[in-house]
């Protein structure tokens, strides 16, 4: 999910399915950037070269991402953080052992970890989503903002599960397609049929009033 202040706000770029706070004003398309550029990178290396080549282009992919975010954002968010440190340290491990189900493995870590903070908060009535994406829904009430980390939550606990249930039934380029396409697309659904939702709690659109 990306956002900047000439849009809705509710729809904004994601790293590896999950919501990242918007770039700055005039750069609303850097989020999405550093989020699928390294994707595309990992998908078309694969496609035209092989699985191991594209696993080390992806690892390159990710460590340029970090350095570009920090560069034009002024900073890494732990999402993106803990997408590099994952990609190196579970590519590093499919190289060495010559097995893609490491790299397979990575998403599945990320999504239950996420899962596992958002509902944990939410169970305590803390929000965290709020604290990762910052000023990405303007006008969120609190409630809204604890509904949001609640879907999500779910959202990324679900995927944890189809993860698993994909690299263990699909072959290696099929799960890939549907990891970089099929997983990105579901996400930006996901997040739009958020919108009502967090309309009733106060979200601005940022919609201009003629």
């Amino acid at each position: 999910m990306h956002a900047d202040g000439t849009r809705a706000e509710g729809v904004d770029a994601t790293i590896d399915g999950a919501p990242v706070a918007p770039g700055p004003k005039g750069e609303s398309w850097l989020p999405m950037a550093l989020d699928f550029g390294p994707l595309l990178v990992f998908f078309l290396i694969t496609k035209f070269v092989g699985m191991f080549a594209g696993t080390g282009a992806f690892m390159a992919a990710i460590a340029v991402a970090v350095v570009i975010s920090k560069w034009r954002l002024g900073r890494v968010s732990p999402m993106l953080w803990l997408s590099a440190i994952l990609v190196l340290f579970f590519g590093a491990l499919t190289l060495y052992f010559h097995d893609p189900q490491f790299i397979q493995a990575k998403p599945t870590i990320i999504y239950a970890f996420f899962a596992a903070m958002l509902l944990g908060g939410w169970l305590r009535g803390k929000p965290l989503l709020r604290y990762l994406l910052q000023s990405a829904y303007n006008g969120l009430t609190e409630t809204g903002w604890l509904k949001l980390s609640r879907n999500w939550g779910l959202f990324f606990l679900a995927l944890a599960g189809a993860n698993e249930v994909m690299r263990a039934t699909m072959s290696f380029d099929t799960w890939l397609a549907v990891k970089v396409w099929g997983v990105t697309a579901v996400s930006m659904i996901f997040a739009m049929a958020n919108l009502p939702m967090l309309m009733k709690h106060g979200l601005d659109l940022g919609e201009k009033k003629g």
